[in-house]
């Protein structure tokens, strides 16, 4: 009896779409979580260090993950465990380096500067699986530095705390590139637990040399477990189950809101001022995003483009 084809028939077309949707959603509730957790931090920070923030923040998540979710950790492949370790590894590292750059800049700010990642992702795409950079890639680069060098410059230098979070957003696009390259619908979610662990375990590695203080309030507290909740396990699982429907590039587009959403939250909640710096330089990132994650109008006289399929596995 002939194997059945794979080509997708009309009836899988549709499913596909929608699937894409949804993946589409889940990435902008993840950038949304996200955006909202920049305030949060801010305020947290100064009654916590940074390391000790995150150790508490990702331990809770991973408690939370395994309770529930073990069985799908147990299903992974061992080649699985150990992509999964790799991701949760550069998720841990880059969020030690971005929240430690946020103990040292605005909330607004760090936003936008960890937003460089949707133009990182592509460049490195193209540097670890060979994907050619067309122009608007490099056009988008030179705008987002430019947006980089309006808000974050102090005369001729660069602070300190920009500059480590503009190395936690390479390390996020990173994450993006093998979380895409990597994650599949059927192990997303274990492969999220572990990237969550992971990042836990690094976490806990920086802050154990001086102890770990414990938060002192309670709305210290209900801050931390919506961080370790929401913008932690949630969102990775979220973020794991898009991105094994979506390529890199794609899942970009949507996070793009993350840094709108952090500035927003801050200037509205924080107070902090909404600066022409500010406006200016978050413009020509955002307008950066849309050039390098924008697919150019299709010409008239020529036929769509059929975008490339996920593979199912790799």
């Amino acid at each position: 009896m002939p194997a059945p084809s794979k080509t997708p028939g009309p009836v899988a077309e549709p499913a596909r779409s929608r699937q894409s949707l949804w993946a589409l959603v889940a990435l902008l509730s993840v950038a949304a979580a996200w955006g909202s957790s920049f305030p949060l931090t801010k305020d947290l920070l100064e009654r916590m260090s940074a390391v000790d923030f995150l150790a508490v923040r990702f331990t809770l998540a991973t408690v939370v993950m395994f309770a529930v979710f073990s069985p799908a950790v147990r299903r992974l492949s061992r080649a699985s465990v150990k992509k999964g370790l790799v991701l949760g590894a550069l998720y841990g590292i880059a969020q030690v380096i971005q929240t430690s750059g946020l103990a040292m800049t605005s909330a607004s700010v760090s936003g936008f500067i960890t937003g460089m990642y949707v133009v990182l992702t592509p460049i490195c795409a193209a540097v670890l699986l060979k994907k050619r950079i067309t122009g608007r890639w490099w056009v988008g680069a030179v705008m987002a530095m430019i947006g980089l060098a309006v808000m974050a410059l102090n005369g001729f230098s660069v602070g300190l705390g920009e500059g480590i979070t503009l190395l936690a957003a390479l390390l996020f696009a990173l994450h993006i590139v093998g979380l895409s390259h990597w994650s599949t619908g059927s192990e997303a979610l274990g492969l999220a637990v572990v990237q969550i662990a992971a990042t836990a375990a690094i976490s806990v590695i920086c802050a154990g040399p001086g102890g770990i203080s414990l938060p002192t309030s309670g709305f210290d507290w209900a801050a931390i477990v919506y961080m370790a909740i929401v913008s932690g396990a949630l969102a990775m699982i979220l973020q794991s189950w898009a991105q094994a429907h979506l390529p890199a590039s794609r899942a970009a587009i949507a996070m793009a809101t993350e840094p709108v959403w952090a500035a927003a939250l801050a200037i509205t909640f924080l107070h902090e001022p909404l600066t022409a710096r500010i406006g200016l330089g978050g413009a020509l990132m955002l307008a950066a995003m849309l050039v390098v994650e924008v697919p150019p109008r299709q010409s008239r006289a020529g036929s769509a483009v059929v975008p490339p399929q996920r593979k199912s596995a790799t």
